[in-house]
């Protein structure tokens, strides 16, 4: 038996969580979705050293809030050689996929919240762009 989704519980803090849900809310959206469109806006800046390493501080920082959201699995199955591509450049090896998650989804959060919001729109067309009020 096959699944369409996989679920990954990632580690992020109480303010990132915040604006995950009001980036969501803002998007008519679930936290999954959501979740989703960071890590496909996030996975091809890790040819960039740079990035690499941003995200390494990422998944270094405390992060004591746990989330759990579903993923398509040919998006989680990047999770893999994008943890790979990290290693080779940093030399650091991310021991799973919920960590590899949690790291870029922290780094993509780091942004602008209505840069987050205006690319949320720009990637679904017709959806407001506009955070829910907090």
């Amino acid at each position: 038996m096959e699944c369409d989704e996989v679920m990954v519980t990632v580690r992020i803090t109480a303010a990132e969580r915040t604006l995950l849900r009001r980036l969501a809310q803002g998007h008519h959206s679930d936290l999954s979705e959501v979740v989703a469109d960071g890590l496909l806006d996030v996975i091809p800046t890790l040819y960039s050293p740079a990035d690499a390493y941003r995200l390494l501080a990422a998944l270094a920082a405390p992060a004591p809030c746990a989330l759990t959201v579903w993923l398509p699995t040919p998006l989680a199955d990047l999770l893999v050689p994008g943890a790979a591509r990290v290693a080779q450049v940093t030399g650091v090896r991310i021991g799973s996929a919920s960590a590899m998650l949690g790291a870029t989804l922290r780094l993509w959060l780091t942004q602008d919240p209505n840069r987050l919001a205006l690319n949320l729109s720009v990637m679904h067309a017709g959806r407001p762009a506009a955070l829910a009020a907090a």
